[in-house]
């Protein structure tokens, strides 16, 4: 026997297909790219205990499951977005343009194959710059006690 009436909803939105692809997308998230995923290992080794257990878990799965491709290394370069014409010459090489002066004395901004670029003080590009995330030398816990509060540093009475 059937109840009468519709069937009720379940509350909340309906599960998807693709979780990790939706949570990627539904924010700017800190380490993701249109391509990856980049998870600092100083900080994943800083989290807490239980944390750590679970990721482990789920990375010996994932690697389980994707062994067999043929994965290559993969170099990590901090980077920050920057307006094209807010950089110095070494930082517009890394990018691959130059600039140059045209006969009028305006500065022309080009790319490495020697297209001007239209607009310079509205491109952005990727530039290397120094990490600030905390390295496995630096905990990055250190200097804060379990509730939060910084350490103060205590008088030298001497």
């Amino acid at each position: 026997m059937y109840p009468p009436g519709p069937i009720p909803r379940h509350p909340g939105p309906p599960a998807s297909g693709a979780p990790v692809r939706d949570f990627l997308n539904s924010a700017a998230r800190p380490g993701v790219s249109e391509g990856y995923v980049v998870l600092p290992r100083s900080l994943a080794e800083a989290m807490p205990l239980p944390w750590q257990q679970h990721m482990a878990h789920l990375l010996h799965e994932f690697h389980q499951v994707y062994a067999h491709l043929d994965w290559p290394e993969y170099r990590v370069v901090p980077s920050r977005r920057e307006r094209l014409v807010d950089l110095d010459e070494d930082q517009l090489a890394e990018v691959g343009c130059m600039v140059e002066i045209d006969t009028e004395g305006e500065l022309v901004y080009r790319e490495r194959n020697g297209r001007r670029i239209e607009h310079p003080e509205h491109q952005e590009v990727l530039v290397s710059c120094l990490d600030p995330i905390p390295s496995q030398h630096h905990n990055a816990n250190q200097d804060t006690p379990p509730r939060g509060f910084p350490v103060q540093p205590s008088p030298n009475w001497g």
